[in-house]
């Protein structure tokens, strides 16, 4: 499974519907990442240019892209970003396919 980041910001409405109606929002979260067998794995609120943050796995990047647009389509946030997480691990293969693909690019010009 592929481990992704989910930055979000809330809109002014539903912040305010929040402050109204105090809730943890984890077993909601949790249930929507179920939907498209994705697991839950954090949720932080944390100041600055975002709201929180999930971490998540999911199967693929379409059930990744499902989640952020069943988000999107929901109308409570005002942005959000998905990142892919690559862990240390993945990171050296991803390192050699670079260098593969290094020397097999022309730069424009040469």
């Amino acid at each position: 499974m592929a481990k992704f980041a989910f930055f979000f910001s809330y809109s002014p409405e539903t912040w305010n519907r929040m402050v109204m109606k105090p809730s943890d929002r984890t077993a909601a979260v949790r249930t929507m990442l179920e939907a498209q067998d994705a697991q839950l794995e954090a949720l932080y609120y944390m100041f600055g240019g975002h709201d929180g943050i999930v971490i998540f796995e999911a199967p693929d990047s379409s059930a990744a892209a499902a989640i952020s647009l069943a988000v999107t389509a929901s109308g409570a946030f005002d942005r959000h970003e998905t990142r892919e997480l690559i862990t240390p691990a993945e990171l050296v293969d991803v390192l050699d396919k670079a260098g593969h693909s290094h020397q097999a690019y022309v730069r424009p010009g040469d």
